[in-house]
């Protein structure tokens, strides 16, 4: 049985022209966010399944959001926190500290909204992966360089993230060596593709058939056939 995590969701609000930005053109910024909310969506579902906790570190105007009255349906009953600092690593320490002053205790499991195949079974797979003997962290590399879920033993570990820069195709050999380099034991993950450009969103569309992520994916490809992956 999977030990309790607390798992943390590092959300942006899906807001026409503010997210995935990558993907337009062939999208228009509204369709873009409609993949984007349908993203969060799945993986607020997903995080539902683990064991334990679900906190959503979040950012951007949810009123403004598309889909904002299901997403707000399903935060509700969810702790929500601001993100806060400069820079994405300074964001990510953040959530992980304000999680682990939530749920004392417990390890944290942080995934973001640009992989929407990340099921439940495989965050839990995760989860299990942290809780091994000899395990501090557990990392999950993503196929552009960067990576897609930080599990950490100890949450206030992630300040190890401190001075790692994100987003680049160098991001997710840095976190581990920043891991290692603090004394941590790492454990990888599955690698997966994180959502970025058209071609990527229908390859992850073709692994998750039937999800809100698919049916978002198939109105781009009705609209701009010549997509593909």
């Amino acid at each position: 049985m999977t030990a309790p995590v607390t798992t943390v969701v590092l959300a942006k609000a899906p807001e026409p022209g503010r997210v995935k930005t990558r993907l337009c053109p062939p999208a228009t910024p509204e369709l873009a966010a409609a993949i984007a909310s349908a993203a969060l969506l799945d993986t607020l579902e997903a995080a539902a399944g683990v064991a334990g906790d679900t906190v959503v570190a979040m950012t951007g105007d949810r009123a403004a959001a598309v889909g904002a009255a299901e997403l707000a349906a399903a935060l509700d009953g969810l702790a929500v926190v601001a993100q806060r600092g400069e820079g994405l690593a300074a964001r990510i320490a953040a959530a992980h500290a304000d999680a682990a002053a939530l749920h004392p205790g417990r390890p944290t499991l942080q995934v973001g909204m640009d992989t929407p195949q990340a099921t439940a079974g495989l965050l839990s797979h995760c989860a299990d992966r942290l809780a091994e003997p000899g395990v501090d962290a557990v990392l999950g590399p993503a196929t552009d360089g960067g990576w897609w879920v930080l599990g950490l033993r100890d949450p206030l570990a992630a300040t190890a993230l401190h001075g790692v820069p994100m987003s680049t195709a160098e991001t997710g050999g840095r976190t581990l060596d920043a891991l290692r380099a603090a004394g941590l034991r790492v454990a990888l993950a599955e690698p997966l593709t994180d959502v970025d450009t058209a071609a990527e969103a229908v390859a992850v569309a073709a692994q998750v058939p039937g999800s809100r992520f698919a049916r978002a994916v198939a109105e781009l490809r009705l609209r701009c056939p010549e997509v593909s992956a």
